[in-house]
């Protein structure tokens, strides 16, 4: 048999998988560490991890899932990771400080800055994107406020350039990734040197851009003797982690969607026309199977507080209950919460109300009628809400979510956050048997020939479920929804 490895590196977890290839089973898969990675925040509104705690955590993950195979059981390696994190390298591969990681939102300032002294109409035509909060502007800030690291940075990277470093030795990025920095002109097609010049950042500093798909880099033999893997084995597959949640559903042509509900809540749609957000609201990235010939593009709408509201509601106010029975909690209230409402945007600026952060509210409290289980099921409502409020912004780019693809996993698991986000959306949900670390493992193996098309590489891919809106909640959520959405714009009035 022949198996392949994917590695998911995120912010609250690293997950490694091993698909067999010709099933499209998984043959294994680690998540660690037990409890949340975590993410430091110095100051309002910051958020760094260190690489090397991603580093440890993937070695342990595949040394667990070698142990006891031969070296060469491992054909191919994938990885995915968590978009806009930068990782700063020294010139013997050190991380020269902690990663400033996709929900910071310090330099919110630098992209501003940049929009204005760029031009709007150039950014949006050539960028598809303000500058904003994406790595460049990160790497900004660390020339203006750490100048030390800055001169000592020899390299700069994603997450997943890094782990591939540390992989094979070999620095590289991808097209895709460069165009989640902000660093990919989307009219030349090709590396926005204009955007590095106006932010000082030497081009040599900036690696090599390759395809996502392909065979980037190989196993270095230390690595393979420190993870109990043969050296030489091709990584074949890179990919932040929404476009390698779309790809992991096979959502790679024109009006196909996807969404993921993990720490973030991610809805990415495909298109093949390259159009900017005006307010830059949305984002568009090359999708990983964009290519001269047939251009691919994923619209992407973040919001930066949707599950990790979840988690803080049920840490908070049921802390001795699994995940399952708090969902079974929520569904002893009426759809609508009994009024109580919650915004789940405490997690950063959100890109989707224009890179303000209004931190994560809770309103209508009555404190002699309601209990935890209102504000449980208000914290999935004002999710499923947030998602909403995003999809209709989506909708005003010509994107239409009629079918909407996920995993399922993390709030997808939860009945009631599928049912409610189906019907305030309008759109079917299916639901499929596959994760970010089989994604990549899968990618990995089409990258590396053991699949020879798309088609032989998604023949396994299984729907388990699909949800359709339910009339008898439609009109108590969307009058609900209307409530939600009116008190978020008076919170936005009056920042």
């Amino acid at each position: 048999m022949v198996y392949t490895l994917g590695i998911d590196i995120g912010s609250s977890s690293v997950k490694v998988a091993l698909l067999e290839v010709a099933s499209g089973a998984c043959a294994g898969s680690v998540t660690l560490p037990q409890a949340e990675m975590p993410i430091d925040a110095p100051h309002r509104g910051w958020a760094e991890q260190d690489p090397r705690m991603w580093w440890q955590y993937a070695c342990e993950g595949i040394r667990q899932l070698m142990k006891g195979k031969p070296a060469g059981f491992v054909r191919a390696i994938g990885i995915t990771y968590q978009m806009h994190g930068l990782v700063c390298l020294d010139t013997q591969g050190e991380p020269l400080r902690k990663s400033i990681i996709w929900c910071d939102s310090r330099t919110v300032g630098q992209g501003e800055r940049a929009l204005r002294d760029l031009g709007r109409e150039r950014c949006l035509e050539r960028l598809l994107n303000s500058p904003g909060n994406f790595t460049a502007s990160k790497l900004a800030w660390v020339r203006e406020n750490e100048p030390d690291v800055f001169a000592r940075t020899d390299r700069f990277m994603l997450p997943g350039d890094y782990i591939l470093f540390k992989l094979s030795g070999e620095r590289s990025t991808t097209c895709s990734g460069l165009s989640e920095q902000i660093l990919w002109d989307f009219v030349a097609d090709g590396r926005a040197d204009f955007v590095a010049d106006y932010y000082g950042i030497d081009p040599r500093s900036i690696p090599e851009a390759l395809p996502s798909i392909g065979i980037q880099a190989h196993v270095s033999a230390g690595a393979a003797a420190e993870l109990g893997l043969e050296p030489g084995i091709p990584i074949a597959y890179r990919a932040g982690d929404q476009p390698n949640n779309a790809f992991s559903l096979n959502v790679m042509e024109p009006g196909e969607i996807a969404a993921t509900g993990g720490t973030s809540g991610v809805v990415y749609g495909v298109t093949d026309l390259p159009k900017a957000d005006s307010l830059s609201r949305v984002n568009t990235f090359l999708h990983v199977n964009h290519s001269a010939q047939a251009h691919r593009y994923g619209v992407l709408l973040c919001i930066n507080g949707t599950g990790i509201l979840n988690a803080w509601a049920k840490r908070t106010v049921a802390p001795e209950l699994s995940y399952s029975e708090v969902n079974q909690l929520c569904e002893t209230v009426p759809a609508g919460s009994d009024g109580v409402l919650m915004h789940p945007f405490g997690n950063g600026a959100e890109r989707m109300l224009e890179n303000r952060y209004t931190g994560a509210s809770v309103l209508h409290v009555d404190l002699n009628r309601h209990n935890r289980a209102h504000l449980l099921r208000a914290a999935q409502e004002g999710i499923a809400f947030a998602f909403r409020y995003g999809v209709d912004i989506m909708r005003e780019s010509g994107l239409r979510a009629g079918v909407i693809r996920a995993g399922h996993a993390n709030l997808f698991l939860s009945p009631l956050f599928r049912s409610t986000l189906a019907t305030l959306c309008d759109a079917n949900i299916e639901l499929y048997n596959t994760d970010g670390a089989l994604g990549a493992a899968r990618g990995a193996a089409l990258g590396a020939g053991l699949y020879r098309n798309r088609n032989e590489a998604f023949a396994s891919l299984r729907r388990i479920e699909e949800v359709h809106p339910d009339p008898a909640i439609r009109q108590v959520l969307e009058e609900t929804y209307q409530i939600w959405k009116k008190e978020l714009q008076l919170q936005l009035e009056n920042q």
